[in-house]
């Protein structure tokens, strides 16, 4: 007679010190360290970790895959005066990486009810990011760095330690930020910046090398930032030029996109 071994299935694992709401929803194979609080309106999906004294707390849903390292605030309520306790959200995506003692808000009414975080993000340890925010993808956000409210990030940006980003302010696609900067305008994509007051100083070629943009895609985004920064043209003249002078791409047209619904005008 053949003997079949039987599999125990660990669907949770939650340290006898955690608070968990019976409210809470849970997906499979979530660790629960030692101390956490997971409030009544979370939903946490399969495989994340939540680390020792994380509280995640407000009506927070979580993708799955993701890593909260320990000491994080998730979904607290907003750092807003205007905030008086209403129903609102903070959306994360899967797979993404929160270090030690990150702290994100919940979104406003004012701002549309909910903060977004899409997938694939490292934020490290001590940085923020406030109320009604809209985070892409594959972004890192540096040691201490902190985003004001309804601050957009596009998808693959890096912002380095110890940087602020004014409210309303937006971050393009595969933007670089070095440390200690000041951003109080609007950062085109593919661009780098560092300083305060923050300047540009270049276009990011490790960056669109790293992301497997091709030569001759790189060339035409150089070309754009000749016209936008070189030619003395004012904005909506240098996107009248480029539109005549450049091969249009997903990245170009994503490029002339950003400058023309730029609100907080863009950093020159």
């Amino acid at each position: 007679m053949k003997l079949v071994e039987s599999k125990v299935v660990t669907l949770r694992e939650i340290h006898e010190t955690a608070i968990v709401h019976p409210n809470a929803k849970l997906g499979k194979n979530v660790v629960i360290g030692p101390y956490a609080i997971i409030g009544e309106n979370v939903e946490l999906g399969d495989d994340c970790i939540v680390g020792p004294h994380v509280t995640i707390e407000g009506w927070t849903t979580i993708g799955r895959g993701n890593k909260f390292y320990h000491s994080g605030s998730i979904g607290c309520e907003p750092q807003d005066l205007k905030f008086k306790g209403e129903k609102s959200y903070l959306l994360i995506g899967d797979n993404n990486i929160f270090r030690e003692n990150v702290t994100i808000s919940r979104g406003t009414e004012g701002g549309g009810g909910e903060t977004r975080i899409g997938s694939n993000n490292l934020f490290m340890a001590y940085s923020h990011v406030a109320h009604d925010c809209q985070i892409g993808n594959h972004i890192i956000l540096g040691n201490c760095s902190a985003l004001a409210g309804h601050v957009v990030v596009e998808d693959r940006a890096i912002i380095s330690g110890l940087t602020g980003v004014h409210q309303f302010s937006k971050i393009g696609k595969m933007a670089m930020i070095g440390a200690c900067s000041k951003i109080v305008k609007d950062i085109p994509p593919f661009v780098l910046v560092d300083g305060n007051p923050a300047k540009v100083s270049g276009i990011n070629v490790v960056g669109l090398r790293r992301n497997n943009i091709p030569p001759e895609i790189r060339d035409e985004i150089k070309k754009a930032y000749r016209i936008l920064y070189r030619s003395n043209l004012i904005v909506s003249r240098a996107v009248e030029q480029m539109e005549q002078e450049l091969q249009s791409s997903p990245e170009i047209d994503h490029f002339i996109r950003f400058l023309r619904n730029a609100e907080r005008g863009i950093l020159r």
